[in-house]
């Protein structure tokens, strides 16, 4: 199995069942946990020196701070809709500061994501609404897919930025090919990022390609549900096979909080068409 490439585990006693953090994935600022959580379970971290967002990717949950709480979040049993070629319902999430402390209780079974980075303490702990969030629809033809901005740049963070897309079966993601991984702004930025992968019907199957200009890193990867890609440089492409719609969560931070991409000049013409 590729390095690239976090197979899900079966839920351990905390119902984790992925488990990315810098020391795993051999790079400096992404942390990702996802955890499966049945009512009335409880998961309780400190966040130490990162700032944490929560995503309450499908179920409802209470989440209390050291000095907030917000009771019966969420809305969505599924992060699918009903229709394929529409974008589902949005999360409900929480942003943390370092130094600070969370309890999520489940009040019906429930899918968490904790997203972290570095972080340096200047912004408190708020809930993040659905009503917050920005959302587009990006591409046409079969390059359409649906993006709700979560934690994007426009918002008050240290290091993270947390987007989820929803790309229609048979259609292309994250494309044309563009990659994040030289500090070289205003042209490009370096981030690292995770891609948390759901597919529907769950026994399907997506593909992620991770690569570099000159071929030292060159992976192609057949992704499952539950799945998790790391891409510590280069391109990385993503295509739902047709008959299976593809989620992905992405996680990204880096040293300065900025995306600003490159495309792949050997495809860029199909955005200047």
């Amino acid at each position: 199995m590729t390095s690239l490439l976090s197979r899900a585990q079966s839920p351990n006693s905390e119902g984790r069942i992925q488990n990315i953090t810098p020391e795993s994935a051999a790079w400096k600022y992404v942390g990702f946990d996802f955890f499966k959580l049945k009512a009335g379970q409880a998961l309780q971290r400190d966040t130490g020196d990162r700032e944490v967002c929560l995503v309450l990717v499908s179920g409802k949950a209470s989440v209390k701070t050291l000095h907030e709480s917000w009771n019966n979040l969420g809305e969505r049993m599924s992060v699918f809709s009903e229709n394929s070629d529409a974008a589902g319902k949005p999360p409900y999430a929480v942003y943390l500061p370092n130094d600070d402390q969370f309890s999520v209780e489940a009040e019906t079974d429930l899918e968490l994501a904790v997203c972290s980075a570095p972080g340096k303490g200047s912004f408190p702990a708020r809930l993040i609404r659905p009503e917050n969030m920005t959302y587009e629809t990006r591409g046409h033809g079969t390059n359409t897919r649906h993006i709700c901005n979560i934690l994007p740049e426009t918002a008050d963070a240290d290091s993270l930025l947390v987007v989820e897309v929803l790309t229609p079966n048979g259609n292309w993601s994250s494309y044309p090919p563009h990659k994040h991984d030289s500090d070289n702004l205003p042209e490009e930025s370096s981030l690292e990022e995770t891609y948390y992968h759901r597919v529907n019907p769950p026994q399907g199957f997506a593909f992620q390609r991770v690569y570099t200009d000159d071929g030292s890193l060159d992976e192609t990867m057949a992704v499952q549900d539950h799945d998790v890609v790391m891409v510590p440089r280069g391109y990385h492409p993503v295509g739902a096979p047709h008959g299976y719609d593809l989620y992905y969560l992405n996680v990204m931070a880096g040293p300065k909080r900025i995306w600003k991409f490159h495309n792949d000049p050997q495809h860029e013409w199909m955005v200047k068409q």
